[in-house]
């Protein structure tokens, strides 16, 4: 099995943030010229900001995960092929 790891071009990178920085603006913008009292434009900031955090860290998350199970197949696989040589032998 050959682990290959994948690297994401500086296009790609910069075309995430791009769309990210338009996102938030247009989120900012609605709702600063939103027909509402400051008290609701106060509550629709603080939950865009929260949507914002949890999705950063579900996505951590989920990667954390996936490297974790990665570096766990990679030891049982040692283990495996220790036991063969040893068997071998």
């Amino acid at each position: 099995m050959i682990d290959q790891a994948t690297n994401n071009s500086h296009a790609w990178n910069q075309f995430n943030l791009v769309s990210f920085v338009i996102a938030a603006v247009m989120m900012a913008g609605g709702i600063f010229f939103m027909d509402a009292g400051f008290a609701a434009k106060g509550y629709y900031s603080m939950n865009a900001l929260m949507l914002v955090h949890t999705a950063i860290s579900a996505t951590k998350t989920l990667r954390d995960n996936q490297e974790a199970k990665r570096l766990v197949n990679k030891i049982e696989d040692a283990k495996t092929e220790k036991l063969l040589m040893d068997i071998n032998k």
